[in-house]
């Protein structure tokens, strides 16, 4: 590897250190849990189902990473709130996640239905309020997939008030092999490892999952909706509008925004 000013790295810069902590966590990500868990979204989708992600903090990145995504699955629904993310302050939304605040109102919002599969990411796997949403699909008849960190998580107790950990509810976990807290890389003079790993893993553990089930519903004969990119080709806002159309009662980010949070549940 060459760096651009010239200098050549050393195998023990931090950088080729994260790098190849990477490449470690890639290589050690189970098949037979992605195999799993795309069985479960293309029955889903096979029955006209959709998918709902969920996640707090980084973790709602990669709920909407899989979202609206060139080469990604149409009938994705991420389950999304300020309070996840960190538009009303990242203290706050540390203390959020650790909360049951506004569960049942993100579920009412979701809209699930017995046929739809959920999808929970969550790093440690102990915080209140993932382990409420994994809970609430469970009670909605939704199977369960868990993204998680399984070193990690078994090893704490969890926040929610029934005891229980997200791996323990979920139907299909996957572990995303990562270090405990994360951050993968020593850097000298700095008392705590850095370089986070979770959210590049998770993503290619989901993106790996979404073309699975692809695979399996295209050998059944069901070709699933797909997008492409409107910067590539004859892409156009007109062919967006009619891949999400038949989506629109079911996934609020794909209607208009005065009508996300006004419509009627269905």
């Amino acid at each position: 590897m060459r760096l651009s000013d010239g200098l050549r790295a050393s195998p023990t810069d931090p950088a080729i250190t994260y790098l190849d902590a990477v490449r470690n966590a890639l290589s050690r990500i189970e098949t037979h849990q992605i195999l799993h868990a795309a069985n479960i979204v293309s029955a889903s989708l096979e029955a006209d189902g959709i998918v709902h992600a969920f996640g707090t903090g980084h973790s709602s990145l990669l709920a909407q990473e899989v979202f609206f995504r060139a080469g990604g699955l149409v009938a994705v629904s991420p389950i999304l709130d300020p309070r996840l993310s960190f538009e009303q302050g990242a203290i706050e939304s540390t203390e959020f996640e650790r909360s049951l605040e506004a569960a049942q109102e993100l579920v009412q919002h979701a809209g699930f239905r017995n046929r739809d599969t959920g999808i929970v990411i969550s790093n440690s796997g102990r915080n209140a309020l993932p382990v409420e949403m994994a809970l609430q699909m469970k009670a909605a008849g939704l199977k369960v997939i868990a993204l998680t960190n399984l070193e990690q998580s078994r090893a704490v107790l969890s926040r929610h008030p029934s005891c229980k950990r997200l791996f323990e509810i979920a139907d299909c976990v996957l572990d995303n092999h990562c270090p405990p807290g994360d951050a993968a890389v020593s850097v000298s003079g700095i008392p705590h490892a850095m370089g986070p790993l979770s959210t590049i893993i998770g993503a290619a553990i989901l993106h790996a999952m979404f073309l699975q089930a692809a695979e399996q519903l295209t050998s059944r004969g069901k070709l699933p909706a797909t997008f492409v990119s409107v910067n590539v080709g004859e892409g156009s806002l007109d062919n967006l509008r009619e891949r999400v159309a038949r989506y629109q009662d079911r996934i609020p980010y794909y209607r208009p925004a005065r009508e996300q949070h006004g419509s009627k549940k269905s």
